[in-house]
């Protein structure tokens, strides 16, 4: 395990000398574009025969939504990267996984996909069988083994405080009759998820969060891609949502590379730095071949 990253950690540079993408402009070059490769062409997902720089899909979880990694896709977009931060229904863990591998299919070359909190959860089902997917990156989020539910690794150590912090709501469902969901007290929203945070910030994390049902947390996981795919994992300490006991846990029976940040439940915005740091190592494992 690698040791702690502080709050102030610097974000980890790209490799230097990535080539920026552009576009043809001229008939001959739109000709030249269509003409079929030669022999010694580079393959797809490759680069002058290395792997091509990844396309990073970032996951948000429950009480959240996609502006919650903000802070690191403007770090990643700052290294020239591709970034894609799609919205995630949070109506249960079968149909996530399969509307964020929708996703993924609409993407060209390799990827490197992260999730935070249950997104954690999708990503390890979306990535099975997704031969595009090279490295799976976890921000203080759930590691879940086949047969497993968020809620069950959620009591499976001590600390977490989100039943306490949370209100249930209820929705139509479309066959009728209702269903459950989960939203974070908003009186309660800061000190439970977003800790440390500034204080005007959290209130509009707050008032935006993205309700979860009952039965996407209750779920159990279907597949396990980080059996196969290189993993890594940021522990954060100060997380009230998931005991951090139980991320240290997970992260270990994955063998996933692994920082501990002291940090709440929504690191991505509270500590985008280390966050982004643990992505680019990702990356670069990806494009070295590792």
């Amino acid at each position: 395990m690698n040791p702690p990253i502080s709050r102030r950690t610097v974000s980890v540079s790209l490799l230097a000398g990535a080539a920026a993408l552009g576009t043809a402009g001229t008939a001959q070059a739109a000709q030249a574009a269509q003409a079929a490769p030669s022999a010694t062409a580079a393959r797809p997902g490759e680069r002058h025969g290395r792997p091509a720089a990844p396309t990073i899909v970032l996951i948000h979880g429950a009480f959240a939504d996609a502006s919650s990694w903000s802070a690191v896709v403007e770090r990643l977009q700052r290294e020239g990267h591709r970034v894609l931060a799609p919205p995630l229904p949070l109506r249960g863990l079968a149909s996530d996984s399969a509307y964020i591998r929708s996703v993924l299919d609409s993407v060209t070359g390799p990827v490197v996909l992260a999730g935070h909190s249950y997104g954690g959860a999708v990503i390890s089902q979306t990535a099975a069988g997704a031969p595009q997917v090279k490295a799976l990156v976890y921000i203080a989020a759930f590691i879940p083994d086949v047969g497993e539910s968020a809620l069950q690794l959620t009591d499976k150590f001590p600390g977490s405080t989100l039943g306490q912090a949370t209100a249930t709501q209820y929705y139509p469902l479309p066959g009728g009759g209702q269903g459950e969901e989960l939203v974070i007290k908003k009186d309660l929203f800061r000190k439970q998820f977003a800790a440390g945070v500034p204080r005007t910030t959290a209130q509009v994390m707050a008032a935006g969060q993205r309700p979860i049902t009952l039965a996407a947390l209750q779920e159990p996981a279907t597949a396990a891609a980080w059996k196969s795919i290189p993993s890594w994992c940021l522990v954060a300490t100060q997380d009230r949502n998931i005991p951090p006991a139980a991320e240290r846990w997970m992260a270990k029976r994955a063998r996933a590379h692994t920082v501990t940040v002291r940090a709440p439940h929504a690191a991505a915005v509270s500590d985008p730095d280390p966050v982004t740091g643990l992505i680019l190592r990702a990356v670069r494992a990806v494009r070295s071949g590792h």
